[in-house]
C-alpha cells in the first residue's frame, strides 16, 4: 500500500446495532476497491474484519478490526467495531482513533437502541457522521418509514441524499436528492439515467429535508431559503461539506452491502464530504497541564495514541497505534509519557484484517500497528523525548457483571490469573480480582457474553478450562443484647499445665472492629495476658456463631477471672477468650446482616414502573427518582446485594439494552427472618 498525504486520508468508524450489516459493508467496501476478489460471508466464516476464531463460531464481531480501504486517490480507514452492547469498549477505541463516524442502520428494523447510543457516542466525541440505511432490497425494509424515525429521533440534521430506484420490489438504482441525476445499477457499476417518472411524491419531502438542513449551516442560505429563492448547486455542495464536518448535516445515505449496492457511491460520499485529519482540533497537555493544540504536519516532533491492544500468546503484544502529529519511522525510540519509559519502533505494519504489511513509516493521521512495544497499552501517548505531551485515554465504562470463577483442574488458579491478565491487556472493561474473604477469583465484565467469551479465550489461547457461578455474598454476623460469659481452659498432661481463666461481658456496638476493653481488679487476670485475650477474640471474630460469617459490631469488656502462677501463658488465656466468645454469641441473640448496596440506574423514562416493580422483587427500597434532560430517568434505591447477581442481564432485555446502572456497597442490614435461615442451613450443608 503506497503512502498518502495527510489530506487524503479518512478515519472512518464503523457504528450501529448488532446484525445492521457493518461487517458486510466493510467487505462490501474491500470488493469496490478492488482489494478482495469475492466478498466474505459472515455465515461462511470468511470476512477479512471478522476472522478472531471467536467471531467466526459466535457469527458476530467481537473485536475492533481495522480495514484500509484505497478509493480513488484516498486511503479510507474503516474501523469495524462490534454493535453487542457486551463489547462497547471496542467501539470507544474505534471513535478514539477516528475523525468521522459511518452510523450503519437496517432498513428493515430502522432506529435501534445500540443506534442510538452509537449516536450519542459520536455526540460526545464532537465527531461528524454519516448514516447509512442497509439492506433496503429487502421487501420488508420501509426507506421512508426509517427516514422519518431518524428525523424525530436526531434533529432537523438529518439530510437525506438518494432515494432508491425499485423495480419489482428490486433495487435497480438511485435518484441523487442534490444533484437530481438518477443512476442505474449495470452489475456492480452504475450509469446515469434519467429520473425516472412517478418518484415525485417521494423525492419532494426528501429534497426539503436537505434544503432546511442546508439552510440552517448559513444565515445568507436561510434568508434565501425563506424568500423561496433556489440554491445554486455549488452552494448545496459547499454547505454540505462544511455542515457535515460541524455536525449541523448529517447525509443518509442507502443501498444493500450484501448486494454491494451503493457502495461506490458511499465512498465517494466519505472522500468528499467527511474530514481528514487535518480538520479535528486534537488538545493534548505538557507536563504541567498546559493545553496544546497538535497540527497533522508530518514533519513536527511526533505524537500518537495506543487506542487498541492485542496480546497474543504465539506473537507477543500488538499496540494499534494512531498518528496525530509528525512521523513515525521504523528504529525511532519514542517516549511514554504515561509510563515514563522509552519504546524502541522495532516494525511497523498496515494491519487489514489478520493481514499485516510492513511499513517504514506512518505518517500523521494514519493508522498502523507496532509489535512488543514492551510498556505501551491501551490510552498510552507516544510522543518525541523532546516534546513530551499527553493524549486524554478514552474513558470506558465499568464493568458491571461480576461471576466467581473456578478451575476444572486442581491447581490452574495461578493460569487462569496469568490468562486474565493478557486478555485485561486487551480489555478494558474486563477486571479481575481475588476476594480474600470467600476465597473466590471474580471476574468482571460489562455482560454475560462478555464474560462467556472471556472464558472461552481463556480455553483456547492459554489452554485453561473454567467454570463460572455466581459469587459468594459476604454476610456479616452480629449480636443484638448484653450477655455476661465466663471461659476457662484448664489442661494437665504432666509437666507444665495449661490454665486460663476469663470473665468476658459482651455488648453490640457500632464499630465495625472489636472494641476491647479490661476492668478487672485485684489483678484477677494480670495485665500481660491482655493482648492474648483481645487476639484470642479477635481470631474468633472471623467466625460467627450462626453460618460462620465474619462478625462485627462487637464490645468484649474483660473484668474478672483467675491464673496459675505457673499453668498460665498467652496461648491458654487465647483460648479461655474463644471459650467465652464462643458461649457468649450464643446468648446474645445473634443475628444475620446481608450487605446493602447503593443503586443508581438510569432507564427511559417508560420503563419506570417496570424497574421499580423489579427492584422492588429483588427486597430493595427505591429511594427517589431524577428526570434527566434526554428524557431518561434516574432512579436511587437501596438493595441487597445478593439479590443482584443477574440484574445486568434483566436490565437490558427490560429496556431493550438502553438501561445503565451503577451499583456500590453501602452498608450491613440485618437480614430478613426467612433470608437468614435459608442462609444458614446452606452454611450447613456446605
Amino acid at each position: 500500500m503506497k503512502d498518502y498525504p495527510v489530506a487524503k486520508i479518512r478515519n472512518v468508524v464503523l457504528l450501529g446495532h448488532g446484525r445492521a450489516g457493518k461487517t458486510s459493508l466493510s467487505e462490501a467496501m474491500l470488493r469496490a476497491s478492488g482489494a478482495i476478489e469475492r466478498r466474505g460471508s459472515i455465515a461462511e466464516g470468511n470476512t477479512v474484519s471478522d476472522y478472531d476464531p471467536e467471531e467466526i463460531k459466535r457469527l458476530c464481531s467481537i473485536s475492533t478490526s481495522i480495514i484500509p480501504v484505497e478509493w480513488n486517490g484516498f486511503k479510507v480507514n474503516v474501523l469495524d467495531t462490534p454493535g453487542s452492547f457486551d463489547f462497547i469498549a471496542e467501539q470507544y477505541e474505534g471513535v478514539c482513533a477516528a475523525d468521522s463516524a459511518l452510523l450503519v442502520i437496517s432498513g428493515k428494523s430502522g432506529v435501534s437502541v445500540g443506534a442510538k447510543k452509537a449516536w450519542k457516542l459520536c455526540e460526545k466525541k464532537n465527531i461528524p457522521l454519516i448514516i447509512y440505511i442497509n439492506k433496503v432490497d429487502d421487501e420488508k425494509a420501509d426507506y421512508a418509514k426509517v427516514l422519518d424515525q431518524l428525523k424525530s429521533s436526531f434533529g432537523k440534521s438529518i439530510a437525506p441524499f438518494l432515494i432508491p430506484i425499485k423495480e419489482e420490489g428490486k433495487i435497480n438504482g438511485f435518484v441523487n436528492v442534490v444533484d437530481m441525476k438518477a443512476r442505474r445499477f449495470d452489475g456492480e457499476n452504475v450509469v446515469e439515467i434519467p429520473v425516472p417518472d412517478g418518484l415525485d411524491d417521494e423525492i419532494a419531502p426528501v429534497r426539503d429535508m436537505i434544503l432546511e438542513a442546508v439552510a440552517e449551516t448559513d444565515d445568507e442560505l436561510m434568508d434565501k431559503y425563506f424568500n423561496g429563492e433556489e440554491f445554486t448547486q455549488d452552494e448545496i455542495f459547499r454547505a454540505l461539506r462544511h455542515g457535515t464536518k460541524r455536525r449541523q448535516i448529517v447525509p443518509v445515505m442507502c443501498g444493500s452491502a450484501i448486494k454491494n449496492k451503493g457502495t461506490r457511491l458511499l465512498l465517494d460520499m466519505l472522500c468528499n464530504v467527511m474530514p481528514s485529519p487535518e480538520f479535528p482540533e486534537i488538545l493534548a497537555e505538557t507536563k504541567d497541564g498546559e493545553p496544546v493544540e497538535l497540527s497533522a504536519d508530518p514533519a513536527a516532533p511526533a505524537v500518537a495514541q495506543c487506542f487498541k491492544t492485542i496480546a497474543d500468546p504465539f506473537i507477543g503484544r500488538l499496540s494499534y497505534i494512531r498518528v496525530h502529529q509528525g512521523t513515525i519511522k521504523k528504529d525511532d525510540i519514542l517516549y511514554n509519557t504515561d509510563k515514563g519509559a522509552e519504546e524502541k519502533i522495532s516494525r511497523i505494519f498496515i494491519q487489514c484484517g489478520k493481514k499485516q504489511t510492513e511499513t517504514s513509516s506512518l505518517v500523521a493521521g494514519d493508522i498502523g500497528v507496532i509489535p512488543k512495544l514492551s510498556q505501551t497499552s491501551t490510552g498510552d501517548t507516544l510522543c518525541a523525548k523532546s516534546s513530551p505531551l499527553s493524549l486524554e485515554p478514552p474513558a470506558f465504562p465499568e464493568p458491571v457483571m461480576s461471576m466467581a470463577i473456578m478451575p476444572k483442574a486442581k491447581g490452574d488458579e495461578e493460569k487462569i490469573s496469568a490468562g486474565l491478565a493478557k486478555l485485561m491487556e486487551e480489555d478494558p472493561t474486563l477486571s479481575m480480582k481475588l476476594d480474600t474473604e470467600t476465597h473466590e477469583q471474580i471476574i468482571k465484565g460489562i455482560g454475560e457474553q462478555h464474560i462467556e467469551v472471556a472464558v472461552s479465550k481463556l480455553s483456547s489461547k492459554y489452554g485453561v478450562n473454567v467454570e463460572l457461578k455466581l459469587p459468594k455474598v459476604a454476610y456479616r454476623e452480629t449480636i443484638r443484647k448484653s450477655v455476661k460469659a465466663e471461659g476457662k481452659h484448664k489442661k494437665q498432661s504432666g509437666g507444665h499445665g495449661q490454665y486460663g481463666h476469663v470473665w468476658i461481658e459482651f455488648e453490640p456496638t457500632d464499630s465495625e472492629t472489636l472494641v476491647f476493653e479490661e476492668k478487672v481488679f485485684g489483678g484477677a487476670v494480670p495485665k500481660n495476658f491482655f493482648p492474648a485475650v483481645e487476639k484470642g477474640l479477635k481470631d474468633s471474630m472471623e467466625h460467627g456463631v450462626l453460618a460462620g460469617y465474619p462478625v462485627v459490631g462487637l464490645k468484649a469488656t474483660l473484668y474478672d477471672g483467675s491464673y496459675h502462677s505457673v499453668d498460665s501463658s498467652e496461648m491458654a488465656f487465647k483460648m479461655a477468650a474463644a471459650l467465652a466468645y464462643k458461649a457468649g454469641l450464643a446468648q446474645a441473640s445473634p443475628v444475620l446482616l446481608e450487605p446493602i448496596g447503593e443503586l443508581n440506574v438510569n432507564i427511559p423514562s417508560d420503563d419506570m414502573g417496570d424497574i421499580m416493580g423489579d427492584i422492588n422483587k429483588r427486597r430493595g427500597r427505591v429511594l427517589g427518582n431524577e428526570p434527566q434532560d434526554d428524557g431518561t430517568v434516574t432512579i436511587t434505591a437501596d438493595v441487597p446485594m445478593a439479590e443482584m447477581g443477574r440484574f445486568a442481564t434483566d436490565l437490558r432485555s427490560m429496556t431493550q439494552g438502553q438501561g445503565s446502572y451503577s451499583l456500590k456497597f453501602k452498608n450491613y442490614e440485618q437480614a430478613p427472618e426467612p433470608v437468614a435461615k435459608k442462609i444458614i442451613e446452606e452454611s450447613k450443608a456446605e
